[in-house]
């Protein structure tokens, strides 16, 4: 096998195995790469997905325009070894995030990914691509077609551990490079506490990890004896103590070995809170969001609904830019307040003046949904049966609504009944837009019969992939 082909396979399954892990992590996600073997040679792009077609002219002015990428890493003694790849930092293209490095197997690779708009944050996936910078540099030198693949299984399966290195990362500028807490048994202590029922609850509260050299600082309202301190990995007898914390006032403290206490007010810097949601949670670092974590799994989500297409449909409106934002601001509560209590519903945002007339419950004098005594009354009416229906006034109008309609083409009989009357509705009229809130958190927006937020299932990428082309071709088509 040439030295060429075992460069592309590498690069291949590194990819996939990127690819993979961070769908599984941040949702249906495409990946790219960058990258130069030497520092004579063409760069190169692999972007079997177009995910950077659109950034063509940066991607011009960096790479073919200018030099100084090439010159940055040429003179560096680490370059002449085979050390650690020196990373090379995001390079802040809009919506994406990239990460790359330069060793000597690989001069330079620039790793890209989607910076999807409901990250908590980039800093574990930026880890991810950090290690996909280390595993293609070793594989390259191996220069063994038989572990070639291996890099990809690794990938696929990185996210906790892309978690713990961001920890670190950040551990390391507050305490030094001597972390005195180890971060694996503490993530595994968060996964498994948060599958563990309690009378068949699901856990709630929060457990707070102190670094042991600040646990004097902690203000405990009980402390426990020594001898009493369960561990833990004692995932039942943690869960029972969280229930003491589901006051939000308190937090169970631990030293990232076992449980010291019950505690009160602020934390010192470099704790790891895992605030507990029933059913799911989000871990934080020194007060700042690091992941969330569901299904036995830490995810990048904040799980909640951005709707960045509703604000794009409001920007493009005849209202005026106070008024898109008040209502913005009225339809984003709604739907989260049917997110955290966990039951389905269902929004008209009518921009139609006068509104449009839905069978339902009509009201004599609609509320003004800015006034928050009559916000806090629609909040309860949401709950009911039917779809509640908002004014371009910000007004409601009527909740327990019938949308009806005739078929279209494109229902999905997966939805169910809310979701598919919603497409037959907007099918048939004109500026409404509708949003549905599933009880099981996928919400939907829905415009003339289509869903504009679908999730998008990229197509998967065959291994009988051509040689990646140099940029300049790929840029010129």
């Amino acid at each position: 096998m040439t030295d060429a082909m075992i460069r592309k396979l590498c690069a291949f399954h590194i990819f996939e195995g990127l690819r993979e892990g961070i769908s599984h992590f941040s949702g249906p996600s495409r990946v790219a790469v960058i990258y130069a073997t030497r520092p004579d040679s063409s760069v190169r792009i692999y972007d079997p997905q177009s995910l950077l077609r659109g950034h063509e002219p940066k991607l011009e002015e960096l790479y073919i325009d200018s030099d100084g990428w090439r010159r940055e890493g040429t003179d560096s003694q680490a370059m002449r070894s085979y050390g650690h790849p020196i990373p090379e930092g995001n390079l802040g293209l809009t919506g994406l995030i990239s990460f790359g490095g330069r060793s000597h197997s690989i001069f330079y690779q620039m790793w890209f990914t989607e910076h999807h708009p409901d990250m908590l944050s980039t800093g574990p996936t930026e880890r991810w691509m950090e290690h996909a910078v280390w595993l293609l540099s070793h594989d390259v030198v191996s220069e063994n077609s038989c572990y070639i693949g291996t890099s990809g299984y690794v990938l696929q399966e990185y996210a906790t551990h892309a978690v713990r290195d961001h920890i670190v990362d950040e551990l390391n500028k507050v305490l030094g490079m001597d972390v005195p807490m180890r971060c694996y048994p503490i993530l595994d202590a968060v996964l498994g506490i948060s599958k563990t029922l309690e009378e068949g609850s699901w856990p709630q509260g929060t457990l707070v990890f102190v670094p042991p050299p600040f646990i004097g600082s902690v203000d405990f309202a009980a402390r426990f004896p020594s001898d009493e301190q369960p561990n833990i990995d004692n995932f039942k007898h943690v869960r029972k103590l969280l229930q003491a914390t589901e006051n939000p006032k308190y937090s169970l403290i631990s030293d990232g070995r076992s449980i010291l206490g019950i505690a009160t007010g602020a934390m010192p810097e470099g704790n790891i809170a895992a605030q507990f949601r029933s059913g799911h949670g989000f871990l934080h670092l020194s007060g700042d969001p690091i992941c969330s974590f569901f299904d036995g799994r830490f995810h990048s989500s904040t799980r909640k609904a951005n709707l960045v297409e509703f604000e794009e449909i409001l920007l493009e409106s005849y209202l005026d830019p106070a008024v898109q934002h008040q209502l913005f601001k009225i339809v984003m509560q709604l739907v989260h307040n049917a997110e955290e209590c966990k039951f389905g519903c269902t929004l008209v945002i009518d921009l139609n003046d006068p509104p449009v007339y839905i069978a339902g419950q009509n009201l004599e004098k609609p509320l003004d949904l800015q006034d928050s005594n009559q916000m806090e009354l629609t909040l309860s009416l949401s709950t009911l049966d039917g779809a509640v229906h908002i004014g371009a006034d910000l007004k409601l109008h009527g909740f327990a609504c019938l949308l009806d309609g005739r078929t279209i083409r494109g229902e999905d009989r997966a939805r169910g009944a809310r979701f598919n009357s919603a497409l037959r509705f907007t099918a048939e009229h004109r500026d409404v837009v509708v949003v549905v809130v599933s009880a099981d958190r996928p919400v939907s927006l829905i415009q003339e019969g289509v869903e504009l937020n679908a999730q998008c299932y990229w197509n998967p990428v065959s291994s009988c992939v051509p040689f990646p082309p140099r940029l300049a071709e790929w840029i010129n088509g």
